[in-house]
């Protein structure tokens, strides 16, 4: 089959456009007032996933995607898309990471289920917690069928005594059910605050007809998550169509054969890409990208960073982990994105009792003219600052575009 070339330039347009950031989506993008939940539900399904992580130095890391794709909206509408009854739009399961997943995509994952439940593609000592205390899993269902919806801290008897070395810092009660969490028997029924879990039963907690739904053969699901991907990233290697959904190496290899051969994924050459890449064939390729966006580490379009270095020419590291003194850009630092180009990173943090969204550091990228960066990002923070409800914006006078910055953001948002 002959292989297709393509430009770095049109493999970054054609990836944006099918992250939410081309033509009409983009520019539609909303500036003032909010998007519906509507549009927010449109959205999450289009990505299908969104990653979920505890850190919260600006916002939760899984609210963010939809700023950055739609601008101001109400934080409840996700939560009522995540947790609101049996009519809810998203659930939580291991997608990418821990993640709130489209409920359609639910059969899909059942093999993965299946193979927890059997102590495979789950992590070691939960799978030998699986196997040595099956009783005490037994017990936590039971109660959870009975008594539920339950915080793990909610369980009673026997559960509720710590394991010995504090495997994670666990009870038993909490690991039997993570493990009964990861083989599908119960999911998140709402949770408390932003990180205490409530459990139910997932046939209690799911609409009927999603747990009605037939479960696909594993080679029809695995298929399936692999069209989600491709269609979500456009073009990518096989490394990121399969770290989507995190398909082991073998599976996804066999399914990319299938989909390469029914037409549907077509082998293309990217200039500049040492690895062969494939492109959905429904990519669609706009003529420009009109998009303005503050990008979160967690963010789908960046997350997989070899992948980020390929399209953008950029390095994006994740410096929470990294000694103070070491760091280059910050801890929690957001890439912006300006028309189909990431110009700069901001440190920021939300001093929520300050009433501030605090700038800590703003650094341009090396081949981009500063001039072209000032006035576009501080109406992006303006329409961050608002959206989080931030009476001001602060400048801190760290990277070499501080001083500008400064200048031109109002004091008010």
């Amino acid at each position: 089959m002959t292989s297709r070339t393509l430009s770095l330039r049109e493999a970054r347009r054609i990836a944006l456009a099918a992250q939410g950031f081309g033509g009409a989506g983009s520019e539609a993008r909303s500036t003032s007032g909010l998007s519906s939940r509507h549009e927010l539900a449109r959205m999450a399904d289009a990505l299908g996933v969104l990653q979920i992580d505890s850190v919260n130095v600006i916002a939760r890391a899984h609210t963010l995607p939809g700023f950055s794709r739609l601008g101001a909206y109400e934080t409840k509408d996700l939560d009522a898309l995540a947790y609101g009854g049996r009519k809810r739009r998203l659930f939580e399961y291991w997608g990418h990471e821990a993640s709130l997943l489209p409920v359609s995509l639910q059969p899909l994952l059942r093999w993965r289920m299946a193979r927890a439940a059997s102590g495979l593609g789950i992590y070691t000592g939960l799978a030998r917690f699986g196997r040595e205390r099956s009783d005490l899993i037994e017990q936590v269902a039971r109660e959870v069928e009975v008594r539920g919806p339950l915080a793990a801290s909610e369980l009673s008897g026997q559960a509720t005594g710590k394991g010995a070395g504090g495997w994670w810092g666990w009870s038993d009660s909490k690991r039997a059910i993570e493990w009964l969490f990861w083989a599908g028997r119960v999911t998140t029924f709402t949770r408390r605050g932003a990180f205490e879990r409530v459990y139910d039963l997932t046939e209690r907690v799911l609409p009927r007809a999603i747990i009605d739904a037939p479960t696909p053969s594993v080679a029809d699901a695995q298929r399936a998550l692999l069209r989600r991907s491709a269609a979500v990233l456009g073009v990518a290697t096989e490394r990121c169509l399969r770290d989507y959904y995190r398909l082991d190496v073998a599976d996804a290899r066999a399914r990319l054969a299938d989909l390469v051969e029914a037409g549907e994924l077509l082998p293309v050459t990217v200039r500049g890409w040492e690895r062969p890449a494939f492109l959905w064939h429904k990519a669609r390729l706009p003529r420009r990208i009109g998009a303005s966006a503050l990008l979160a580490p967690f963010d789908p379009l960046i997350w997989q960073r070899e992948r980020t270095e390929e399209l953008f020419g950029v390095r994006v590291r994740l410096e929470i982990y990294t000694p103070a003194h070491k760091r280059q850009h910050g801890y929690y630092v957001l890439p912006f994105l300006l028309g189909e180009r990431i110009v700069a990173r901001l440190d920021l943090k939300a001093d929520r009792q300050a009433g501030t969204l605090a700038v800590l550091a703003s650094h341009g990228e090396p081949d981009v003219a500063p001039e072209r960066i000032i006035a576009p990002l501080a109406a992006e923070l303006a329409l961050m600052a608002r959206w989080l409800g931030l009476p001001r914006i602060r400048i801190l006078p760290r990277g070499d575009l501080a001083a500008a910055l400064s200048g031109t953001v109002p004091a008010g948002a």
